[in-house]
C-alpha cells in the first residue's frame, strides 16, 4: 500500500496490464516517449518497447479503426483519446462498430478494447477539452462506460476494463488527476465492473453521483453532517450499465434522493437514474428526486467555468430542499 495520485494509479494499472498480458498494446497521440499529455503512460514505452506502446497520428478516427482491427485479430488494445471532447471524430468507431461487433459476429469473437480519455472541467482547458459527454456513449448498447472517482477504484476499474472481453469507455476526471491522493494497494487487483459502491454511509438522504462529482458530494455530506443531516453517497463507478440493485437499496434505506452530475441537465446520466427510480422505486420515496447538474448551455470559456460547474454548495442546497419536503 502506498500513497498515489489518481494519474499515478492509472499509470500503474497500465504498467501492470502490459506486464500481465503480452497481447495488451497501448497507443494514442503522444503516449510514447512523451508519456501522454498528462503523463498517464509515462515510462511505459521505455519499459515495454515501441511495439507495445506507440504514438499515432493526430487522427481519432484512425485510432479507433486501429483498435477495432487489433481486437479482431487477437490483441487487447488500450487506445487513448487525448481529450474526450474529441470523441465526435471517432463516434462511428465507438458507437457504430465496437459496440455492435459482438452482435455482428454472433458472439463468436471478442472485442476487448479499452478507450481511455480525460474529461471534465475546473482546470481552465480550451474549448472542446472539458465537456462531460458520457451520455453520448452511455445511450449506446454494447459498450460499457466506466468513470472512477478516486485513485483506488481508478486502478482497479482500469485493470478490470482491460481484462473485459467487451469494449469499455474509461473516462478519467481531469480535475482529479493530481488533486487527489490515496492509499492504493501495490498489487494487481480488479474492481468489479457494473457495480456501484457506497462512498459514505448515511440514513437521511442518498446522493447518487459519479466521477468527479463524488468527491464534491462527499465534501457536501461532511458539511451537512455538522447541520444534523446524515448523507449517504453512492458512487455509481460504472454508469452504463447502471447498478439498479444498488440504486434501489439506497433509495429504500433513506427514501430521499439527490442525483449529481457534472454534465448539463439534459445530458449525462442523472435523467436515466431518476427515471429508473421513478419506474421501479417510486413508492419508496418520501420526496421528489432532486438533481444537481450544469446549466443547459455550451461549456463556457475558462473565465466562467467555476460559476458554471456544479459545486458542494449546489449539492447542499439540493439536499436541504429534498430533506425539508413535506
Amino acid at each position: 500500500m502506498s500513497k498515489k495520485t489518481y494519474i499515478q494509479a492509472i499509470n500503474e494499472a497500465q504498467d501492470m496490464a502490459l506486464g500481465h498480458d503480452p497481447k495488451v498494446v497501448i497507443f494514442g497521440e503522444d503516449v510514447g516517449e512523451n508519456g501522454g499529455v498528462f503523463r498517464a503512460t509515462d515510462g511505459l514505452q521505455a519499459k515495454y518497447g515501441k511495439d507495445r506502446v506507440f504514438n499515432t497520428p493526430l487522427a481519432e478516427s484512425g485510432i479507433g479503426g486501429l483498435a477495432i482491427g487489433l481486437a479482431a485479430t487477437g490483441w487487447r488494445p488500450v487506445m487513448e483519446l487525448q481529450f474526450y471532447g474529441f470523441v465526435y471524430e471517432v463516434m462511428d468507431s465507438l458507437a457504430g462498430q465496437m459496440a455492435r461487433n459482438r452482435f455482428r459476429f454472433h458472439g463468436t469473437r471478442n472485442f476487448p478494447i479499452t478507450v481511455r480519455s480525460p474529461y471534465g472541467g475546473g482546470t481552465k482547458t480550451p474549448e472542446m477539452h472539458a465537456d462531460s459527454l458520457e451520455g453520448l456513449i452511455a445511450q449506446t448498447p454494447g459498450i460499457r462506460v466506466v468513470m472512477p472517482s478516486n485513485p483506488v477504484n481508478a486502478k482497479g476499474l482500469l485493470l478490470a476494463s482491460i481484462e473485459s472481453n467487451d469494449p469499455v469507455l474509461f473516462l478519467e476526471n481531469l480535475q482529479l488527476y493530481r488533486s487527489m491522493r490515496a492509499d492504493v494497494p501495490d498489487e494487481y487487483y480488479t474492481t468489479p465492473l457494473d457495480k456501484a459502491a457506497i462512498a459514505r454511509s448515511g440514513k437521511d438522504v442518498s446522493v447518487i453521483a459519479y466521477g468527479g462529482m463524488v468527491s464534491k458530494s462527499l465534501t457536501a455530506a461532511e458539511e451537512l453532517s455538522k447541520q444534523g443531516i446524515d448523507v449517504e453517497v453512492l458512487d455509481l463507478q460504472t454508469v452504463s450499465p447502471l447498478d439498479i440493485e444498488a440504486i434501489g437499496e439506497t433509495v429504500k434505506k433513506t427514501h430521499r434522493v439527490v442525483v449529481v452530475q457534472e454534465a448539463q441537465r439534459q445530458a449525462g446520466i442523472a435523467a436515466a437514474v431518476m427515471s429508473e427510480i421513478a419506474e421501479r422505486f417510486v413508492l419508496e420515496l418520501d420526496a421528489p428526486v432532486g438533481r444537481v447538474a450544469a446549466p443547459d448551455s455550451i461549456y463556457p470559456f475558462a473565465q466562467a467555468e467555476n460559476e458554471w460547474l456544479p459545486n458542494p454548495d449546489d449539492i447542499i442546497a439540493a439536499v436541504k430542499e429534498v430533506v425539508s419536503y413535506d
